[in-house]
């Protein structure tokens, strides 16, 4: 019995050593990345000078045309993150501000990602190579319920979101595979869809989004002009009043949800393809930008 035990806490040692060795070698190869998509682009680098930063979701990705903004002598880049929440959107906009970023302007897409304060498993995976490297992304998921497990545990986290962080993803990072997350400038386009299109969002209720206001407050702080913009959605749409409720709550957002409104701009309900993208964006340009 003494033996059993003996080489059962042997191996317990032995698998917790291998944890540790294979945590610090992924976090290691992480940490020399940054040619893969938004998070780690950001977070491996140092100070930037933009004019304009767009966060949000895809329909920030796929709406606003950085190009565009560039060609009237705008610095920018879309940092829209498709399936992202605000969550994302405050955190990645904290390691802008700590890496001593220059920012103008913040465009912020905040419509139907108000109506919910969780964090997106497929896009937070990003930040957690950086986790124990970062008391700021630390921070930000301490209130998370399986932080503990997350932080506490080594390799855990590779282990949990290994679609995203796990041996694939590292045989591409070191490799040094690209990807289009950073190709124009950050902007995705979209391509036409044939067919009538439909959408019901009736059940989505718009709260008073912490990190919406986690976002307003950090470019108070640091003097960024701060636009936070609602964006288009197709008019077969059920449940459009709920623009109208974002701006009970937020009447500083600004509605652009019906601005754009043919089939032929979208390529689904809620996203508008790149020549909806364009037109959105040269109004934007106008309406902000013209002076």
């Amino acid at each position: 019995m003494k033996q059993f035990l003996i080489f059962t806490v042997k191996t317990l040692l032995l698998l917790f050593l291998l944890l540790v060795v294979l945590d610090f070698l992924y976090t290691t190869v992480y940490l020399q990345s940054s040619n893969r998509g938004k998070i780690e682009y950001v977070y491996n680098s140092e100070a930037r000078n933009y004019d304009v930063v767009i966060l949000g979701s895809s329909r920030a990705n796929n709406h606003f045309v950085a190009p565009l903004f560039e060609e009237k002598g705008l610095k920018t880049f879309n940092y829209g993150m498709s399936g992202g929440h605000l969550f994302e959107a405050a955190l990645l906009l904290k390691l802008m501000v700590a890496r001593k970023y220059n920012i103008k302007n913040v465009i912020l897409e905040a419509d139907l990602n108000l109506s919910n304060a969780h964090r997106d498993d497929g896009v937070s995976a990003r930040f957690m190579p950086y986790i124990y490297d970062s008391k700021i992304i630390k921070d930000h998921f301490s209130g998370e319920e399986d932080f503990k497990s997350l932080y506490y545990i080594p390799f855990y986290r590779y282990v949990a979101f290994d679609s995203k962080i796990g041996l694939r993803e590292l045989y591409k990072t070191v490799t040094k595979e690209p990807t289009a997350y950073l190709a124009h400038l950050g902007y995705y386009p979209l391509k036409k869809k044939k067919g009538n299109m439909k959408n019901d969002i009736r059940a989505l209720k718009p709260l008073q989004n912490k990190y919406y206001e986690e976002i307003k407050q950090i470019c108070a702080a640091n003097n960024i002009h701060f636009i936070a913009v609602m964006t288009p959605m197709c008019t077969n749409t059920k449940g459009l009043d709920y623009f109208e409720k974002v701006k009970q709550i937020y009447p500083e957002i600004h509605n652009y949800e019906s601005i754009v409104e043919e089939d032929q701009y979208f390529s689904s309900c809620g996203h508008m393809n790149d020549e909806g993208a364009r037109k959105f964006t040269a109004i934007i340009l106008n309406d902000f930008f013209n002076k």
